[in-house]
């Protein structure tokens, strides 16, 4: 099975690299229309969210004798982690709410996003002048609260996707090293993810990227004896697809700073190493990559 189809992947693959390297506008109207889709999706059935995700505090006295476990470095006790909260009431959400403008596909795959979707519509033909009526959505849910409130989101080597090399038949696809340029350092970023994917029947997938990082309040630092993680905002960001990082337009020479070093220490394996994605860069390479809904 490994093997099967790798002939006509390996010819479709290249044809389809070269054609989005020459027409990378249509990645680029399909990363916004796609994003447009998913912040509508929320917009639209805001307080449905709201609910579903402030009952996980409603409902404490069920789980208080058995919280969380704690994550990230040092935690200071106050707050409980609420990730979980957030995959369930927006990431297992989404999927059912882009059915109203999608045909979605859960396309095995062993790695990659929270939430990976292959997602076709007559839309998705149009920006691509017919070479696809799909494209495969990778999308990160990253919940925080007050204190990692921060105008960036952190992301491991299998939620990018990169330059997607396949020169040599037998070799596969392989990404070039990203550096992640800090103030005080640089580490290399191993982006696993191909640009573009052939599935086994022919169909030319591209991959589009999306954070939702929905934050949370803490009423505890509001003066409400009674505490309580509410919703307080949902952010949004569309990280441009490796050819587009890569190739033309090349943003990553342009934008050199849009990765910088991540929160792994330096004894991890290079390879799994993390990277911080900048939000106020991504505006900055077009306005519409990051938006924001308040709650």
């Amino acid at each position: 099975m490994f093997n099967q189809f790798r002939q006509f992947q390996y010819n479709s693959y290249r044809t389809a690299r070269n054609y989005f390297i020459q027409n990378y506008n249509q990645l680029i109207n399909l990363e916004k229309y796609v994003l447009e889709e998913v912040f509508n999706s929320v917009h639209q059935n805001l307080a449905e969210i709201i609910a579903n995700y402030n009952e996980a505090s409603y409902l404490y006295p069920f789980w208080q004798n058995y919280p969380p476990e704690e994550r990230g470095r040092q935690p200071i006790g106050d707050q409980y982690p609420w990730l979980e909260v957030a995959e369930h009431t927006i990431g297992d959400k989404l999927p059912r709410l882009l059915e109203c403008n999608f045909e979605i596909s859960d396309v095995g795959l062993p790695t990659g996003s929270d939430l990976r979707l292959v997602i076709s519509n007559y839309r998705i033909s149009q920006i691509t002048n017919d070479v696809t009526n799909s494209c495969w959505l990778f999308l990160e849910i990253k919940s925080v609260g007050p204190r990692d409130d921060q105008d960036h989101a952190v992301m491991s080597h299998n939620q990018i996707s990169g330059s997607g090399r396949w020169e040599v038949f037998s070799d596969g696809i392989s990404n070039d090293i990203i550096t992640a340029t800090g103030k005080r350092a640089n580490h290399p970023f191993y982006c696993s993810l191909p640009p573009i994917y052939i599935l086994s029947d022919g169909l030319i997938v591209p991959v589009v990227i999306i954070i939702v990082k929905p934050v949370y309040r803490m009423l505890s630092l509001e003066g409400n004896d009674d505490g309580g993680q509410p919703l307080s905002r949902i952010s949004f960001a569309s990280v441009p697809n490796g050819l587009l990082l890569h190739e033309q337009p090349h943003y990553l020479m342009n934008f050199p700073d849009l990765f910088f070093p991540g929160k792994d220490e330096m004894k991890k394996d290079p390879r799994k190493r993390r990277c911080r994605v900048s939000f106020e860069i991504l505006s900055r390479i077009d306005s519409w990559r990051f938006r924001e809904i308040d709650c």
